[in-house]
């Protein structure tokens, strides 16, 4: 079963940006879709985006078009979540999701701590 890591996240001012990286332990066939839930305390997980690794299609939640970028390294196995215009609002746990259809949640990283002060 493909296994996920996380890497990036981190503390940042309100305006700043951060980039998150999702590394898969194998190669993903076209179908495949990488992308990040997030959950802050208190609150129920949600959706951010996600990207399908053949076409390159994007997906993003209403909250964060506009300033958030995912993108894919199909030669690295790799999703990036390029976030910018961050708002404290998007402070959370980051967790990188796989899987083979809509939604993907069969497969999750080990999440991501982002932080963002105002």
């Amino acid at each position: 079963q493909v296994q996920l890591e996380e890497s990036g996240g981190g503390l940042v001012q309100a305006g700043g940006s951060l980039r998150l990286s999702c590394t898969a332990s194998e190669r993903l066939y076209s179908s495949y879709i990488l992308g990040w839930y997030r959950q802050a305390p208190g609150k129920e997980r949600e959706f951010v985006a996600a990207i399908r690794q053949g076409a390159g299609t994007t997906t993003y939640a209403d909250s964060v078009k506009g300033r958030f970028t995912i993108t894919r390294d199909r030669t690295k196995n790799t999703a990036y979540l390029q976030m910018n215009n961050l708002k404290p609002e998007d402070t959370a746990v980051y967790y990188c999701t796989g899987g083979s259809s809509w939604p993907p949640r069969t497969t999750w990283g080990q999440g991501a701590q982002v932080t963002v002060s105002s």
